[in-house]
């Protein structure tokens, strides 16, 4: 597949998952700084090179601790992201804790800003906090209540930076689909970060969101492939969140049979909500959010499963996938789960 954009065709080419940076920014608990660092080591002796933050994961931790993690490795080996849409500043009335479910101080909080000036100013202070003279990609971040100061603002910002060199390509990161084809038909956009849409328990990202970015050749992120834990697990009762809460009866019923034929064709439900993402050819690259150095080993492991094609026939002749996974085999070598 061919994207316009050099930088997000060189993401496509890496053909490995991407570390998601938010679990370093302390998301739900705290981890201390070493293990921070093993995780992103050990995501690099696995051959990680994608990596991905925002200042909105833990209040600018996550960016420091990557910016850290990755101060000693040649620049050229590796693409960072980051976010703009939320600047981090000292709070008018500090709390205990910050209420946006990270485990840190909150002595500083998020000022909502898609304004030039303000994608700005973001870029500039995730340089410093990262340690870098340039971010790879730069996604605009949860714009739902925002399209059109993002429209106003960010996105010429995003295109000056990108001429100007201070970035190599712009996005945008969402947990919905509609509105990222918006900035598919409408901007000039280079990639999209889709969270939680295109996974084993929905598929509606691809009704027009990927057809969309593949006839323009922009580039898809897929995130959120476990919808927020349901599927992390062989057993989906073990963590039953889907979109940040509880999980409806109806959808923790569909991971269990998901579950139940993951078991009977030897594979498992983690691995196969993995490989649903990774064998589809329109999808650039799969990123999974990564706390510790066990963590980033579990899901290298998935990424290299082998789940059955039998799985998969009998998942849609059950009628549990709308899109049928087997039409997006690739040769050997070409895009396939071998290679990622």
């Amino acid at each position: 597949m061919t994207l316009r954009n050099p930088v997000v065709q060189r993401l496509h080419d890496l053909r490995t998952l991407g570390f998601g940076g938010a679990p370093i920014g302390n998301l739900y608990r705290q981890i201390d700084d070493a293990t921070a660092a093993a995780a992103v080591a050990e995501a690099w002796e696995k051959g990680i090179r994608y990596f991905d933050t925002a200042p909105h994961y833990g209040l600018g931790l996550s960016e420091r601790r990557l910016g850290e993690g990755l101060s000693d490795r040649p620049r050229e080996d590796f693409l960072v992201s980051t976010k703009v849409g939320r600047l981090i500043r000292p709070a008018d009335a500090p709390r205990d804790w910050d209420d946006e479910g990270f485990a840190v101080p909150g002595d500083l909080h998020r000022v909502r800003d898609y304004s030039a000036s303000g994608v700005r100013q973001s870029i500039e202070e995730s340089l410093t906090r990262l340690r870098l003279d340039r971010v790879d990609i730069v996604y605009i971040h949860d714009p739902d209540d925002y399209w059109q100061e993002a429209l106003e603002g960010a996105v010429p910002e995003l295109n000056r930076l990108r001429d100007e060199g201070v970035i190599g390509a712009w996005g945008a990161g969402m947990n919905q689909a509609e509105m990222l084809t918006r900035f598919v038909r409408d901007t000039d956009i280079d990639v999209v970060m889709q969270a939680g849409r295109y996974t084993l328990l929905e598929q509606g990202g691809r009704d027009e969101l990927i057809p969309a970015a593949a006839s323009r050749g922009v580039g898809v992120v897929n995130v959120g492939v476990f919808n927020s834990g349901i599927l992390a697990n062989a057993d989906p009762r073990q963590q039953a969140k889907y979109n940040y809460e509880d999980a409806p009866r109806e959808v923790l019923d569909k991971a269990e049979k998901l579950a139940a034929l993951a078991t009977a064709h030897g594979t498992s439900l983690p691995a196969a909500a993995v490989q649903f993402s990774l064998r589809d050819p329109a999808i650039t690259n799969v990123t999974l959010g990564m706390r510790t150095a066990e963590q980033v080993e579990r899901n290298v492991a998935l990424a290299h499963a082998e789940v059955p094609e039998a799985f998969w026939a009998a998942a849609v002749a059950d009628g549990l996938l709308a899109v049928d996974p087997r039409t997006y085999a690739l040769s050997a070598g070409e895009h396939g789960t071998g290679d990622r």
